[in-house]
């Protein structure tokens, strides 16, 4: 009974109304439109950052408040697109501008609730916990392989919570504002006051548990020397564009059961009146104060030292500070040390040492192979940073090199005094190409080719290499710290892998068109996207310049709170659409909604064309074509110019730029075989069983041959014998919004040959860019953001492709005739269509 009942209301309860398929359309115009301006936000604050543009705190809360309205309305109009609530990706939305919110406020916010990170662990997207130096020491054992101490940190979110929980940081901050800036005395008393209190507060509940947990682990079967550590400063901002070099503490030689003691000492250093002046003096607001504490194994060095990667006042040369044992009497200089320097090319021979030994039977500190060791690795270093750096160093007595410390080295010259800068180098080299493509990041760049295919040649991606792709993807962003500049043939400036080039400041030029076509791989060039040129070799001038351009505004309060903020919006987690973590729930940042609020849309229009778009559109009229398509076609708005009360559509009176082309292809390329095709007994008996399965489906599971097109739109369905083709696509002027879907399924033989045909559709779109998948026969291939030129040539390929492959797999006797054929298609393709296949 109450089943009975149940379906009574069901069938009282109000459906939710559907919406006109153009209505629908709109919205998803409305999204392309929201996508770019957010995407064209993104890029202006990026080049803010770039430092050749100055703005001020109102043109960053502009911006964002900006920024937060298209997000918010780009998931309402997926929501309408959609006929659902999305309350995941709205959940995400309030998350993130909570968090930029808090930020403008001056309430720095912190990702994670951990105390302790394993260094092993850490890297530079955890600076926010761990702190600039850790960060850097976690990159060089992560990401470069090179060795440092190893250890754990302690992190900010410990900092805060034992700030907060005794009222420290808000004594701070008013201590400091009720200060005049002019009485030291009054400042000495306010940081010993503040040290007095850090060094009596308690501490979080679990933190000492956790810190000891961490020491036991990290001291495990050691003991006496090999069991002691170096408790050392990892505060935000040090290491970075400013150093805050001797600034806070360090305390060396600590003993497991002392690491909280020796915590306290670091934390209250933050607050010394020195460092309390040195942040004042750079213009640091007190809310950007945060102290996480690496902790880690000492080093028993034979030979440490300071080597500066660069040297400006001589030629190609690092500038190496060294002295027996530690080093602690080079950095502080307490004791003497012998200064030599290093060339920077191979093999990294010593120029000159000074003072020279006492006499010819001591022992020379560094011996040539430790030299060209050290110098390899501050180079790798240097390119990671893509700046100069300030390297700690030491030999331990096993003859094993450590990495201690880097901090970017600051190398600056101005005006006609620097022989770096860009207008005046005299550029001798061979210019490869120039004046192509769109620049996304300025700067110098040079390095060894490195084509990038497919996602296997990003494993194995070397540091300081030029990344040269066919097209642009977000993917690159796995090594965009390793790549020391992009270029790809397509392309846009405005794209998702721009955003994050510019992020990370890597020199980067898109749309270039021939860039895979004339780099090689390996060979050396110079990238230089402020001339938008690329030259044969390397060129020492350029380098130079690319290791001394000044940042005009990165000491600036606004641009380091450009910079948090943009760590809210700019960079990109949902990489890959096919991934487990491609949901809302896993945004964690507006580029994130936007990437899945476009790929949603793409696949929500594919769903409705397919469903709906006839039904709610103009009545079917009979496309007139030259091969036998059976062709029905629905107008949804300016796709065709003919007189309404027709019936039939010439392929002269198409307007949809996409059906346009498609037909112009598989009218060029005569590909449209009419010949019978034998087919052997196997082959025919899987046809009979093919067409019986086809024949209880059902009307919708064989499908129609039907088209609806606008003028920039077009999603076709059609059945080609026993195969089924699916092509949905967009092809504007504006190329971040152009698309193509194209789905290939089915055929008359057995499952083998089938298979062997989709091996030969995939292999085609591949050369046209195509995103490919195979699933037995069926293929589904993607491509997106090409100018209008590049997607009409892919239009027209798929024209030629669908005539072709028609009864391919009855013609595929063996695996060679994948081949045979691959080949064939191409030249036809490059014989009627010209251009551009892709070798």
């Amino acid at each position: 009974m109450s089943n009975l009942f149940g379906n009574v209301f069901a069938f009282w309860r109000p459906k939710p109304r559907q919406l006109p398929f153009a209505v629908l359309f709109k919205k998803f115009q409305h999204i392309l439109e929201r996508n770019n301006r957010i995407l064209e936000l993104m890029a202006d604050m990026g080049d803010k950052l770039g430092g050749e543009y100055v703005f001020d705190r109102r043109y960053i809360e502009q911006t964002t408040e900006q920024m937060g309205d298209h997000v918010f309305k780009l998931i309402s109009d997926l929501s309408v697109l959609t006929q659902r609530k999305n309350v995941d990706l709205f959940m995400a939305f309030e998350r993130i501008r909570n968090l930029l919110w808090q930020e403008l406020a001056g309430r720095p916010q912190v990702e994670g609730d951990a105390y302790i990170l394993e260094l092993r662990d850490v890297g530079h997207d955890q600076i926010e916990q761990v702190g600039g130096k850790m960060a850097h020491i976690g990159d060089i054992r992560g990401r470069l392989g090179l060795t440092a101490p190893e250890g754990f940190v302690i992190t900010s979110r410990a900092f805060f919570d034992f700030m907060n929980a005794a009222g420290l940081l808000e004594r701070a901050r008013k201590g400091i504002a009720a200060w005049d800036g002019e009485d030291a005395a009054a400042l000495d008393e306010l940081a010993a006051d503040m040290r007095r209190r850090i060094l009596d507060a308690p501490l979080p509940r679990g933190l000492a548990r956790d810190v000891g947990s961490a020491a036991a682990r990290l001291v495990a079967g050691r003991d006496g020397l090999d069991a002691l550590m170096a408790v050392r400063s990892s505060a935000w901002h040090e290491d970075g564009e400013s150093s805050f070099a001797g600034q806070y503490a360090s305390a060396l030689d600590v003993v497991p059961d002392r690491v909280m003691e020796a915590y306290r000492e670091v934390v209250a250093s933050a607050y010394s009146a020195t460092a309390w002046r040195y942040r004042i003096m750079r213009g640091y607001r007190e809310h950007e104060v945060s102290m996480a504490v690496g902790c880690q194994l000492m080093v028993r060095g034979r030979v440490s030292g300071v080597l500066h990667s660069y040297a400006p006042a001589a030629d190609e040369v690092m500038a190496v500070d060294a002295a027996r044992g530690g080093c602690r009497t080079v950095v502080d200089g307490s004791g003497p040390a012998v200064s030599m320097l290093v060339e920077r090319m191979e093999p990294h021979a010593i120029r000159a040492v000074s003072p020279q030994n006492d006499g010819p039977d001591e022992e020379p500190l560094l011996t040539a192979a430790q030299a060209q060791e050290l110098a390899d690795a501050a180079l790798a270093i240097e390119r990671y940073y893509k700046r100069p750096q300030d390297i700690e160093w030491s030999f331990d007595v096993r003859g094993t090199l450590h990495i201690l410390q880097t901090r970017p080295l600051r190398v600056t010259t101005t005006g006609a005094e620097n022989p770096a800068a860009a207008e005046t180098v005299p550029w001798d080299a061979e210019v490869i190409f120039e004046g192509r493509g769109l620049v996304a990041q300025r700067g110098v760049a040079s390095g060894p080719v490195r084509l990038v295919r497919s996602d296997a040649d990003l494993e194995s991606f070397p540091a300081g290499a030029i990344l040269v792709a066919r097209h642009t993807s977000p993917r690159y962003s796995r090594v965009m710290r390793q790549a020391r500049g992009i270029i790809t043939d397509v392309g846009s400036p405005t794209g998702h892998m721009s955003t994050i080039a510019r992020e990370f400041r890597v020199p980067t030029l898109v749309n270039a068109g021939v860039a895979t076509e004339m780099l090689r791989e390996g060979e050396e060039i110079t990238l230089d996207t402020t001339r938008n040129a690329v030259f044969r070799g390397r060129i020492g001038a350029a380098d130079r310049f690319e290791l001394t351009e000044d940042d005009a505004f990165e000491d600036s309060y606004e641009y380091r709170l450009l910079r948090r903020l943009l760590k809210h919006i700019a960079p990109l987690n949902l990489v890959d659409p096919h991934g487990e973590n491609f949901v809302p729930s896993a945004c964690r940042t507006f580029h994130d909604i936007t990437r899945y609020i476009h790929e949603s849309a793409v696949e929500a229009l594919i769903h409705l064309s397919e469903r709906r778009g006839a039904a709610d559109l103009s009545s079917p009229r009979r496309l007139l074509t030259s091969a036998p398509l059976g062709l029905l076609l629905v107008d949804g708005g300016d796709g065709v110019e003919c007189p309404p009360e027709s019936e039939t559509v010439r392929p002269d009176q198409v307007v949809s730029v996409p059906l346009r082309e498609f037909l112009a292809g598989m009218d060029a390329c005569g590909t449209w075989c009419t010949e019978p095709v034998s087919v052997d007994l196997g082959s025919f008996m899987a046809s009979v069983t093919r067409t019986f399965s086809a024949s209880l489906a059902g009307p919708e599971a064989v499908g129609r041959n039907l088209v609806v097109v606008l003028r920039n739109y077009m999603n076709l369905n059609m059945r080609l014998g026993y195969h089924f083709n699916i092509i949905d696509a967009y092809c504007s002027d504006e190329l971040n919004d152009n698309y193509i879907y194209f789905r290939f399924l089915g055929g008359v033989t057995d499952f083998i040959r089938r298979s062997r045909r989709a091996r030969f559709v995939a292999e085609v779109l591949e050369r046209y860019d195509f995103r490919v998948e195979i699933h037995g026969d069926l293929v589904v291939g993607r491509v997106k953001k090409l100018d209008a030129a590049r997607m009409a040539r892919r239009l027209r390929m798929l024209g030629g492709l669908v005539g072709y492959a028609r009864q391919l797999d009855a013609r595929l006797h063996s695996e060679r005739d994948v081949a045979r054929h691959v080949r064939a298609f191409l030249e036809a393709m490059r014989d009627s269509i010209g251009g551009e296949h892709e070798e």
